[in-house]
Formats: structure tokens, sequence, C-alpha cells
């Protein structure tokens, strides 16, 4: 037979049990109402969908274990061992995957920094490439031959990282040789004729000519003009062919090493 104060540590426990379901039942429509609210107000920023997954998984894993903890709690469950177990866990984890782990800190810095974002060309680590998706462990390219380029974020953090579409104008440089005597004046002419021509070159910053360099064989002459990102190749190639055929047209060499060869008999 049950005696009284068996009956009322199960009264105790039945209250206690109640409370944790109560607070369990509150905490889940707590946390409903926080993703909810936490949803509304990612969807008007601007963060990266990548950053936008990653944050809501966060607050809602983080919520379910707050509850389990708060639950526990209320069921006079000790969490001090559990929350010990939890952090040698999790330090063992830690060092486990710490190579991972801190190519996940290098996706969050660059998800929150956003030195490029999809779509933008960069060069690192060695390779360029289309930035295609920007996860959490790796950042993926396309190369211009159309290969599929995963390379870590730590490694990403790490190393010098050139963004060519970040701006939205480029300058676009050229070099070209010619004879020693050339009429710089009339290539100078040449060179700016042939830009101006060019619906994609930019009015300003104007145009540069300059003499780069006294070479073995010719004269290096320097010419920079301004664009639209977008429209870089299309400029740089349309320069170096015109000016090759307005070079051509006006008996202007472009100069080449050469060898004599005297042979002695």
């Amino acid at each position: 037979m049950f005696t009284e104060k068996t009956w009322e540590r199960l009264a105790q426990y039945g209250d206690n049990l109640l409370i944790a379901l109560l607070v369990l039942a509150a905490g889940l429509l707590l946390t409903k109402l926080v993703l909810r609210v936490a949803h509304k107000v990612l969807d008007k920023s601007s963060l990266d969908e990548s950053v936008y997954k990653f944050l809501l998984k966060t607050i809602k894993y983080g919520l379910y274990l707050l509850i389990f903890v708060v639950v526990l709690t209320c069921l006079h469950v000790p969490t001090a061992p559990l929350v010990t177990v939890l952090g040698a866990c999790g330090a063992a984890i830690a060092l486990a995957l710490k190579d991972s782990l801190g190519n996940i800190a290098s996706g969050i810095i660059i998800l929150v920094n956003q030195p490029f974002i999809r779509g933008d060309v960069i060069e690192v680590a060695g390779v360029t490439g289309i930035v295609q998706s920007i996860d959490l462990m790796v950042t993926t390219l396309r190369s211009f031959d159309n290969k599929s380029i995963s390379i870590p974020n730590g490694t990403m953090t790490a190393s010098v990282l050139i963004n060519h579409t970040r701006e939205t104008t480029r300058r676009v440089d050229c070099k070209f040789g010619v004879g020693y005597d050339a009429d710089l004046a009339k290539v100078k002419d040449i060179l700016m004729t042939v830009a101006a021509s060019c619906t994609d070159v930019l009015p300003n910053p104007q145009p540069f000519f300059g003499i780069a360099a006294h070479k073995d064989s010719a004269v290096e002459v320097d010419f920079k003009v301004w664009c639209k990102t977008s429209r870089y190749w299309d400029v740089k190639y349309y320069l170096e062919e015109q000016v090759k055929l307005a070079f051509d047209e006006a008996n202007i060499t472009i100069p080449f090493p050469q060898m004599d060869v005297h042979v002695v008999k």
C-alpha cells in the first residue's frame, strides 16, 4: 500500500510533470513565433541566402536546447552533469573537427563581410572563376572553361583575393610595340581614333597614352581606356584587333625580335 508520503511525492511529481508539459508547450509555441518574426526580419535584409539559413537554424536549435534544459529543471533533474557532458563532447568534437570548424568560421566571415557575392569574377589561390555558391564550408567557382572549382573557406580568407567585377567600371590596359622610326604623334592619334570608334569606351576618364619602355627592338607604348566592367573583354579584344589593322593601314610596323646569321665559309 502507498503511504501518505508516497502519495505526496506522486502528487508533487505530477505537478512537476504538468508544469514541464506546460513549459514545453509554451516553449514550442514561443519558438514558432520567434522563428516567424525572424523570417520576416531576415526577408527584408540583404543577407546572403546561406547566412539567412544559418541564422534561422542557429536560433531554432538554440531555443530547442534552452527548452530542453528548462523542462529538465522543472522535473528537478540535475542539469549540471548534462552541461558538463555536453561541454566535454563539444570540446572533443571541436578538437577533431578544428579544420572544418575553421572553414565554417571563415564561411561566416565571408557571408557577413561579403568581399564577393554569387556571380562575381574573382581570383584567389591561383585560380580565377565565377562564384557559383558560397556555403559554410567551401566556396564553389566555375572557371571560364566550365570547370567546377571548390575552395575551402579557410583558404579564401587566408589568401589575397581579387574581385574583378566588384566595381562598375574597369580600366583596360593595352601595350603596343612600334619601331624606333615610327612617328609617335601619329601613333597616339591612331590609338585615340580607335578608342573613339568603340562605343563601349567611356569618355571619362579619358583614354591615356604614354611611352612605357624602350625595348631592344621597339618602343613600348601604354594605352589605357575605361569601360563598364561587363564590357571589359569586348573592349580589350576590339582594341587589340583594330589597332593592328590601323597600324597596318598607316604603315606603322610592330617590330619583332630578329637575328642576323652570318655564315663564314
